[in-house]
């Protein structure tokens, strides 16, 4: 099979003759950089300036000489945001720091820091009003200069026989706006003053909504996969409750998803969130989602098998093949083996399933280990 044919057999929850890889075809199914320039040296290849396709976390966007070498099946499209357009650090004591489109001031240590941390967030105001977040200096989603020049990269990948991907203009409705708000303002105005709280969430949804009418009208033919998400999980729990989630976001998810059904019928949806959402699944299946990722397999209610046997016939997992707080960090090539194993043998049977590590592969993470993971996938992957 060709990678495209392979990856939509999977979708469609039928065998193919291997289970399908994806590297970094988003920006949470990655490697940062210096775990990426850790592995080019492990193997030998030679040494070139690392492309990044996401600034603020610091995500490598991987050669071709890696994604062959690993049989990666997926090739992703990246539009212009606030985490790949260009932007200028300013010298802030022990940090460099910048605002970006949204307004979001961002951070990173001088000396050693991994990636950019969110320090300032626009609308913090405890009085703020409806009219000032209608008055707000909302980002142009539908700008055409976003999706310049990505039809022909998609055609590109298109004849080269991989599966293309498209990802969003920014984070999940949710996550947004609590980066918009701040944390506790935002999950308070959740509950205290819903007003506030959906007119935040709809301008959010409107330049979500502006950019996925331009980049489908661009493009909704020539995608496989459209990729959306937001962080609705924590390590035990979900973040909001069912209550909220229900009357405060899902309307407007379903919404969102629903739009992306009408500009590109063939694709299937890709949806990412952290976390322990095992409770939220007949949600995300209720309003069309096909894809969950990241597939947080240590988190409380994420057991593998357990999610394959409730839920495998409606979704399909791409994520969950290791996990990545630490086994792929801080085991052993021989623990990174036996883990991705039991994985496979979990979400593989019947399709739908997509092998990728949980969220991206950090900083910390040894080459060797990386290699034994994809190594264990080749022998194991096989569904002949």
């Amino acid at each position: 099979m060709i990678s495209r044919e392979r990856l939509l057999t999977a979708i469609a929850h039928r065998e193919p003759d291997r289970v399908p890889l994806d590297l970094a075809s988003t920006q949470v199914t990655g490697i940062s950089v210096i775990a990426y320039e850790k592995l080019r040296d492990y193997l030998h290849l030679p040494a070139r300036t690392t492309a990044v396709c996401d600034a603020i976390q610091q995500i490598a966007l991987p050669g071709d000489d890696v994604l062959e070498r690993f049989g990666v099946d997926t090739r992703g499209l990246w539009p212009l945001t606030s985490h790949n357009m260009p932007f200028e650090d300013i010298e802030s004591g022990e940090f460099l720091a910048h605002r970006d489109e949204w307004g979001l001031g961002y951070r990173r240590h001088r000396k050693g820091g991994l990636w950019y941390d969110l320090y300032a967030s626009p609308l913090d105001d405890p009085s703020l009003s409806g009219a000032e977040i209608r008055a707000f200096p909302w980002p142009d989603g539908g700008a055409q200069w976003r999706v310049a020049g990505l039809r022909e990269r998609a055609l590109s990948f298109r004849d080269a026989g991989y599966a293309v991907v498209l990802k969003s203009v920014c984070a999940g409705l949710l996550e947004m706006a609590i980066r918009l708000r701040g944390m506790e303002a935002c999950l308070i105005d959740l509950l205290a003053d819903k007003r506030r709280a959906g007119l935040i969430l709809d301008q959010v949804l409107k330049v979500k909504l502006e950019y996925w009418q331009t980049a489908l009208n661009e493009l909704g033919d020539v995608v496989d996969v459209v990729a959306e998400g937001d962080d609705f999980g924590t390590q035990q729990s979900a973040l909001i409750s069912a209550a909220a989630f229900r009357e405060m976001i899902k309307p407007r998810q379903a919404e969102l998803i629903a739009f992306l059904r009408r500009g590109a019928p063939q694709a299937a949806v890709f949806f990412h969130s952290c976390g322990s959402v095992r409770t939220l699944m007949p949600d995300f299946i209720e309003m069309g989602i096909d894809i969950i990722n990241p597939v947080h397999i240590t988190a409380a209610g994420m057991a593998p098998a357990e999610l394959k046997r409730d839920f495998g016939k409606e979704l399909v997992f791409w994520g969950g093949g290791i996990d990545t707080q630490g086994t792929l960090p801080n085991g052993s090539p021989q623990q990174v083996r036996d883990e991705v194993k039991r994985n496979i043998e979990a979400f593989a049977p019947g399709g739908g399933f997509v092998f990728n590590t949980v969220h991206n592969i950090q900083a910390d993470v040894p080459p060797e280990n990386i290699v034994a993971m994809y190594e264990t996938l080749a022998e194991s992957g096989s569904y002949r």
